[in-house]
C-alpha cells in the first residue's frame, strides 16, 4: 500500500464528563496517542486526571478580530500540568489540545522533536497564525526514534484534524499532481523553504478538481474542499470595487496588502501570492471580482460545469 495515499480509519472519541462542550479524548485504535481537547473553562477537569502530569506536546489556540486566521502556539513539556498553568498569563487561547502517550513511552526527546516538527510544518502550511518566538530546538534523534516520532506526528495530525483543527493539512495542490496549472503555489519564500526540507512526506490529498472565475481585471482558480474554498496563490485580484461589495473585502485586502500576500502587478489588478481559505465560494469570488457575487455558480470547471451543479 502506498503510503501517501489515506486509509480508512477507525477514531474513538470518549466525553470522561459527558459533556460534548466539554473534555473530549480521542484515540486512533491501533496507536498509543492519545489526543485531549480542553476547553480553557474546564482547565481544572484535566489537571485533576492523571494524563496531567505527563510529557507531551500541547497547542493553544484562540482567534482575534485582529486577524483572518486562528491563532496558535505550540510546546512540550514534561508536566503538561505545570505548563499549562504557567500559560495563564496568555490571554488569547480559548482551547489546548494535549497529545500523550497511552502508555507513557513518549520521552522528552519525542516531544521536543515533534514540537519543532510542529512549529515548522504549521508556518508552511500557514492555516494559523503562530504565536511561538522561536521555532523550538530539534535534539539530535538516531534513527530509530526519529522513525517513532514520525509515526506519532502522522497520527497527531489526523487526531488533529478529527476534532476540527487542520493545523498540519496543506492549502497547496501538490507540485507533482499540478504540473501543468498556469498558477503554483508561491508560498515557498526562504524563510519557509528552510523549514519544508525538514518535514517529511505526509499522505497526498487527491487532485481536487479546479474551478476558474475571469473578470475584468482579474483571473483567479481554486478548488473547494471540507473546510471551503482554497483560492490559490496567483490568482489576479480586481482593485476596484462597487458599492455592492460586503465591508469584509475591504478589510481583508488591506490585510491582505499589508502582510505581502497581496501585491500590485499594475493599476487595476493585484496578485496573490499565498493560498487564501474562505469559508464559502462566495467570499472568495467576492474577493476577486470587488462585488456581490454568488460564488456557487460563479466558479465553473474545465467544463464549464458550476460548483453548484457538481457538489449541491
Amino acid at each position: 500500500m502506498n503510503p501517501l495515499i489515506p486509509s480508512a480509519k477507525t477514531i474513538q472519541i470518549y466525553l470522561p464528563k459527558g459533556n460534548p462542550r466539554g473534555l473530549r479524548l480521542a484515540e486512533m485504535t491501533t496507536r498509543t496517542v492519545r489526543l485531549i481537547e480542553i476547553p480553557r473553562i474546564h482547565i481544572d477537569d484535566f489537571f485533576a486526571m492523571p494524563d496531567a502530569n505527563q510529557v507531551g506536546l500541547y497547542f493553544l489556540i484562540g482567534e482575534t478580530e485582529s486577524t483572518e486566521k486562528p491563532l496558535l502556539y505550540v510546546g512540550q513539556t514534561g508536566d503538561l500540568k505545570r505548563r499549562l498553568n504557567q500559560h495563564d498569563d496568555k490571554d488569547f487561547w480559548t482551547r489546548a489540545f494535549v497529545m500523550l502517550s497511552t502508555n507513557n513511552s513518549m520521552t522528552q526527546t519525542h516531544a521536543l522533536y515533534m514540537e519543532h516538527k510542529a512549529i515548522a510544518t504549521a508556518t508552511q502550511v500557514g492555516r494559523y497564525e503562530i504565536k511561538n518566538g522561536n521555532n523550538g530546538n530539534r535534539p539530535h534523534t538516531p534513527d530509530p526514534l526519529k522513525a517513532d516520532c514520525e509515526e506519532l506526528f502522522h497520527t497527531l495530525d489526523v487526531l488533529l484534524s478529527t476534532l476540527g483543527q487542520p493545523i498540519f493539512e496543506s492549502l497547496a495542490i501538490h507540485d507533482s499532481l499540478h504540473s501543468n496549472n498556469t498558477y503554483k503555489n508561491k508560498t515557498t519564500f526562504s524563510s519557509l523553504a528552510k523549514a519544508e526540507k525538514e518535514i517529511e512526506a505526509f499522505p497526498i490529498k487527491p487532485t481536487p478538481v479546479l474551478f476558474y472565475y475571469k473578470v475584468k481585471d482579474a483571473n483567479a482558480e481554486g478548488y473547494y474542499d471540507d473546510d471551503g474554498f482554497v483560492l490559490l496563490a496567483g490568482s489576479l485580484i480586481r482593485q476596484a470595487q462597487t458599492p455592492s461589495a460586503p465591508p469584509f473585502v475591504t478589510r481583508l485586502k488591506e490585510s491582505l496588502l499589508s502582510s505581502g500576500k497581496l501585491i500590485a502587478v499594475n493599476d487595476k489588478s493585484y496578485k496573490l501570492t499565498e493560498n487564501q481559505l474562505f469559508k464559502t465560494p462566495s467570499g472568495a469570488s467576492v474577493l476577486v471580482s470587488g462585488r456581490s457575487t454568488n460564488g456557487w455558480i460563479e466558479w465553473k470547471n474545465e467544463a464549464g460545469q458550476t460548483l453548484d451543479s457538481i457538489y449541491r
